[in-house]
């Protein structure tokens, strides 16, 4: 599987994003579209998103009861986007339900992926907010076997995590990893990050990069520094 950067589109309004997105002449970067900018444009965002020739995932982390998500899913499956997920949370009945609704009646299917951990989550808040006292690594890896026990094509965790999701799922059950910052930035409210060139040693095979493209005084030549320096 090739790799891929994708900028997080976290804006507040469909003239944000396209104003951002108009920067990238000629350039079709990867993007996710998430809450925010999706609970605030609509569906029509990722319509438009998508003729402008852009693949998508849509970042939309469902967790519902099994039903609610298999018909949920169905309706996001019109819309096209490359890639869309959930909690691995949810359960295995929850994320079966999700494929089955995700996938359409000629059997093809966005790439579905579980989020395991939030990558603002550490070891004290799990405990003392989830009630969960197993290690992280332990939560994490039990929950990504649990999404491919599922079907599901991979899962959202820390590029801290990725090279053991690896071993433990197998080299082909994709790693989507947020918390990436470059060397020289601000981490901001992530708690597990690291930079492109160690989530490329360790196995991501999607980088999500937002406010260090998003806000940055020159978008596209910092989009273009984390493409040379996961990607190469």
């Amino acid at each position: 599987m090739g790799k891929d950067v994708i900028v997080a589109c976290d804006f507040a309004s469909a003239e944000a994003v396209f104003e951002f997105l108009d920067k990238f002449e000629g350039k079709k970067p990867f993007v996710k579209i998430g809450m925010e900018l999706f609970y605030a444009a609509g569906p029509e965002i990722v319509r438009e998103i998508k003729r402008r020739g852009h693949k998508i995932f849509l970042d939309l982390k469902l967790h519902d009861i099994p039903n609610t998500v298999k018909k949920s899913m169905a309706v996001l499956s019109g819309l096209d986007v490359d890639m869309t997920n959930l909690h691995a949370s949810g359960t295995v009945r929850m994320m079966e339900a999700a494929l089955e609704g995700l996938t359409r009646p000629d059997g093809t299917r966005p790439i579905l992926i579980a989020v395991t951990q939030l990558t603002s989550t550490d070891q004290e808040s799990m405990e003392n907010d989830l009630l969960i006292k197993e290690p992280i690594d332990k939560v994490v890896m039990h929950y990504a076997a649990n999404a491919k026990r599922a079907g599901l094509d991979g899962v959202v965790c820390s590029p801290l995590e990725a090279g053991t999701v690896h071993d433990t799922c197998g080299a082909d059950f994709v790693t989507v990893t947020p918390g990436v910052r470059f060397a020289d930035g601000d981490i901001g409210d992530q708690k597990r990050v690291m930079t492109p060139a160690e989530a490329k040693k360790i196995g991501s095979d999607y980088i999500v990069v937002g406010r260090p493209i998003t806000a940055a005084a020159d978008p596209v030549a910092a989009y273009e520094r984390c493409v040379a320096e996961f990607v190469g």
